[in-house]
């Protein structure tokens, strides 16, 4: 991986408020891979007293656009066109750690996987994003 970080987010990027009410943050990131973790606590819990597949669903999600991310040019953006994740096991509490790869990157498309694994290193979550390019005024927002 080509950057690490420790306690600031990442430099030059604002913090996003999602991060901060999730409590998620990236590790490093760079060459079309990311690691991010979190600590997942109480506050992630659904009513069955497990944290919400929306939390592991939202850390991977985090993941996989750094990974993209880290591909992209200058002058380009991307958007997410689909995302899919399987749910393994239940997770009560503890620190988890969403590891991203591209799996393809093609001139406008591209495929990420990422593996959301609990402090035991066990797979609690596997999750697929398809991405899109955006060049010009699409990575403008125009």
């Amino acid at each position: 991986m080509e950057r690490a970080f420790s306690d600031k987010f990442v430099e030059g990027v604002k913090t996003p408020p999602i991060a901060v009410l999730i409590g998620f943050r990236p590790i490093s990131f760079g060459n079309g891979e990311a690691l991010f973790e979190m600590k997942a606590d109480r506050r992630h819990h659904n009513p069955m007293g497990t944290v919400h597949g929306g939390i592991l669903c939202d850390l991977a999600d985090a993941a996989m656009g750094f990974a993209f991310a880290s591909t992209l040019g200058p002058g380009e953006s991307f958007t997410t066109l689909e995302l899919k994740i399987n749910y393994l096991r239940p997770v009560f509490e503890g620190k988890l750690s969403a590891r991203a790869k591209v799996a393809h990157r093609g001139k406008s498309v591209g495929l990420v996987e990422c593996d959301v694994v609990n402090q035991e290193g066990k797979l609690v979550a596997r999750a697929s994003s398809t991405c899109t390019v955006l060049r010009g005024d699409a990575a403008k927002g125009r």
